[in-house]
């Protein structure tokens, strides 16, 4: 997640008075996303499920790239 400016991949969604931007490409695997705040940070699910070994998508991780 990262702050960004539309370009002609992507989709956007306004909800809730925020404009999120996010892939067509990876919105049409995802079919859904959703973003939870949680006190502490956010959380992120979608529909999408990673090989096995992928755990949790850090930058140092390439499965999830």
């Amino acid at each position: 997640m990262a702050l960004d400016e539309p370009n002609d991949n992507d989709g956007t969604y306004d909800i809730s008075g925020l404009t999120y931007v996010v892939d067509k490409e990876l919105m049409e695997q995802a079919t859904s996303i959703k973003i939870d705040f949680m006190g502490r940070g956010l959380t992120i699910t979608s529909s999408l499920v990673f090989e096995e070994g992928c755990g949790g998508c850090g930058s140092t991780s390439t499965c999830c790239s």
